[in-house]
């Protein structure tokens, strides 16, 4: 049985456009633009289609959240350094309802002690972190197969 087609925004925070060469020891060497191809071949084998945003400004973050209500199943984000930062970022989320896995690059909990807060975790599904590019891929399969299973 094929489910239905889900809808899924993929939110990049601040710096991740720089993927690939800030901080290869910490980041890894794959381009945002190959972890978003990644994504969408993933989805296509998965009957979901993505909505891809990156940007540097938590508004813009915030305005594609609440643009998603009206078309989205679900939510796939790396917010960055706003994880540690933004309530607001937090409550959109929230607002908005839809279920959110939380990815990042490197293990947070391995990393500075400020790191080790996620603001966004108390209103995901769940968090996946420090499996380079593949957090996303985790992500996203844990996502899909949370929306199969409610």
């Amino acid at each position: 049985m094929t489910p239905n087609p889900r809808n899924i925004l993929v939110l990049h925070g601040p710096n991740l456009n720089l993927l690939g060469s800030r901080e290869p020891d910490v980041y890894g060497t794959t381009s945002l633009t190959e972890i978003n191809a990644r994504l969408q071949e993933l989805a296509a084998t998965r009957n979901a289609t993505l909505r891809i945003v990156q940007s540097n400004h938590e508004g813009a973050l915030i305005d594609a959240l609440h643009e998603a209500r009206t078309w989205a199943q679900g939510v796939l984000i790396n917010p960055g350094a706003l994880t540690h930062t933004s309530i607001a970022l937090r409550d959109a989320i929230s607002a908005v309802a839809l279920p959110c896995v939380e990815v990042h690059l490197s293990n947070i909990y391995r990393r500075e002690p400020f790191r080790r807060h996620s603001y966004i975790s108390g209103v995901a599904v769940g968090v996946i972190s420090g499996f380079g590019w593949r957090s996303y891929v985790l992500g996203l399969l844990a996502l899909l197969d949370w929306l199969d299973e409610h």
